[in-house]
């Protein structure tokens, strides 16, 4: 059984799905959630939404809940790589690629991002182009780009107090 439950947020209303033991989806205002869940604030979502809420206020930096994102054993591969992606920094695909195994796979990570379940607390918005252009997100450019100049502005604000 799915519970999710929907957070009104400064970047739109977001939901988030999750098991008894952990989450297992999140979704941007607009996207499609599963019919067959039920509307429930778990416990588990409740401190989801608390550290999202953090997050996106810059008072967040790492994320400590437990997820299950549902996908191949490549794909699970790619988005442990991407929760090591530092708060405030980026990788490229082909650095992801890199880190799993094999660096010609950078559009198998692509493919692999792209479906990654639950955005946010996986960080895919960190992934950029080579040429360091951002490079699509489910949640759209512009929220991509907030998402990294926030985590930038955190990162500045830290380095310069009085900034």
């Amino acid at each position: 059984m799915k519970n999710i439950f929907f957070y009104q947020t400064d970047f739109g209303i977001i939901g988030i799905a999750g098991n008894e033991n952990a989450v297992t989806n999140l979704y941007f205002q607009g996207e499609n959630t599963p019919e067959d869940a039920i509307v429930s604030e778990t416990e588990i979502l409740e401190e989801a939404g608390g550290q999202l809420r953090a997050y996106l206020t810059g008072q967040l930096k790492d994320f400590t809940l437990p997820l299950a994102p549902s996908g191949t054993e490549f794909m699970q591969r790619v988005w442990q790589s991407l929760r090591t992606i530092p708060y405030g920094e980026t990788r490229s695909y082909q650095e992801i690629a890199q880190s799993v195994g094999n660096k010609k796979a950078s559009r198998a990570v692509g493919l692999a991002n792209n479906r990654n379940p639950i955005p946010i607390f996986i960080p895919c918005h960190r992934v950029i182009g080579a040429n360091g252009k951002l490079i699509g997100y489910g949640g759209g450019l512009e929220l991509k780009a907030r998402l990294l100049e926030l985590e930038k502005k955190v990162m500045s604000a830290a380095n310069y107090p009085g900034s």
